[in-house]
């Protein structure tokens, strides 16, 4: 499951520096403004130059690698119940799915807006969809949620035989 999250936000990550590789250089190149900023009603309330959306790109990649090394360790992390060598497996089975779908999700995410700052860009009248940032929220807490609480299954778990 957790390879098939990766390839799922690898494919997001590619898909928004093509975007954002699109729009500023490909053949309708964005020109001018872009939004920098939206409010809580989804409408834009700053503006930048274009050369601003390499900034959610760069963002982007830089949490998926931090996220990434981080991965690498987790006999350091500090889970929600007393590690022992019994459960230790499963808790840190289940904090590396954790990440794995908080990569996933923030990927994709970012790509969303992104696609969204560029369309905004070039119909200054629309903005992000309502739904876009509750949907997003609720799926990244939904994600922490559902792992923090095998983690405490698997704290509670008699040790296998």
């Amino acid at each position: 499951m957790r390879k098939n999250l990766e390839a799922v936000g690898l494919c997001a990550l590619a898909l928004l520096v093509f975007i954002t590789l699109r729009a500023l250089y490909g053949p309708h190149r964005l020109a001018g403004r872009i939004p920098t900023h939206f409010g809580a009603n989804g409408r834009p309330d700053a503006w930048g130059p274009s050369a601003m959306l390499l900034v959610l790109p760069a963002v982007a990649v830089g949490l998926y690698i931090l996220m990434t090394l981080v991965a690498r360790y987790p006999s350091v992390f500090n889970y929600p119940v007393r590690v022992t060598p019994q459960n230790r497996p499963r808790l840190e089975a289940a904090a590396l799915a954790m990440i794995a779908w908080l990569k996933m999700e923030l990927a994709c995410l970012f790509a969303a807006l992104q696609w969204f700052t560029i369309q905004v860009a070039g119909h200054p009248g629309r903005g992000l969809p309502p739904v876009l940032m509750p949907l997003a929220l609720v799926a990244i807490f939904a994600a922490i949620a559902w792992h923090i609480a095998a983690m405490f299954r698997a704290g509670r778990m008699p040790p296998a035989p």
